[in-house]
């Protein structure tokens, strides 16, 4: 094969390559861009354990997943012992105190599982930061939420105290 056909080969090559490519580039980008952006949205998580509305978060986190996991016969045992871990005596008797009066959970001043919460820093003094923890209950256009406001020890980092807003 003489130089000039294997450069023309070559060229055809690679621009049946790059048309192929082209055609098909936009198409794959379309179907995967919701999964990329919803990907990235839920793929960045980052936290500090000197932070007390980080621990409140980290608690609601890991709480709301063992008692959404009712299906796991190790869920109960495990939100047992995240209470135990994240909050203070005072706060558990609290808690305790509620859900004996109510019939509803302590932590979620509900009967079920929220579907997503948040939580966000919103002051602190006299050694004491508050996060307000947002609950959402239901999707939709118009979704339920509830608040509860979480008050934790500066020094410990354990929640001292819980209280719905509104």
């Amino acid at each position: 094969m003489s130089i000039r056909s294997r450069k023309t080969l070559l060229t055809a090559v690679a621009l049946t390559a790059g048309l192929t490519l082209a055609a098909v580039t936009p198409a794959l980008a379309g179907a995967s861009a919701g999964h990329t952006a919803r990907a990235a949205a839920v793929s960045s998580v980052q936290g500090d354990p000197r932070s007390a509305t980080q621990h409140v978060a980290d608690f609601y986190g890991a709480y709301i997943d063992a008692v959404w996991a009712t299906d796991d016969p190790t869920a109960t045992a495990s939100a047992k012992a995240l209470r135990g871990f994240h909050l203070s005596a005072a706060a558990k008797k609290a808690v305790a105190a509620y859900e004996k009066k109510e019939h509803a959970d302590g932590i979620l001043f509900a009967q079920n599982v929220p579907l997503k919460w948040k939580v966000a820093y919103t002051g602190s003094g006299a050694g004491h930061a508050t996060s307000r923890v947002t609950l959402t209950w239901s999707g939709g256009a118009h979704p339920t939420v509830s608040r509860i406001d979480v008050q934790s020890d500066l020094k410990t980092l354990k929640i001292t105290g819980l209280k719905p807003v509104g």
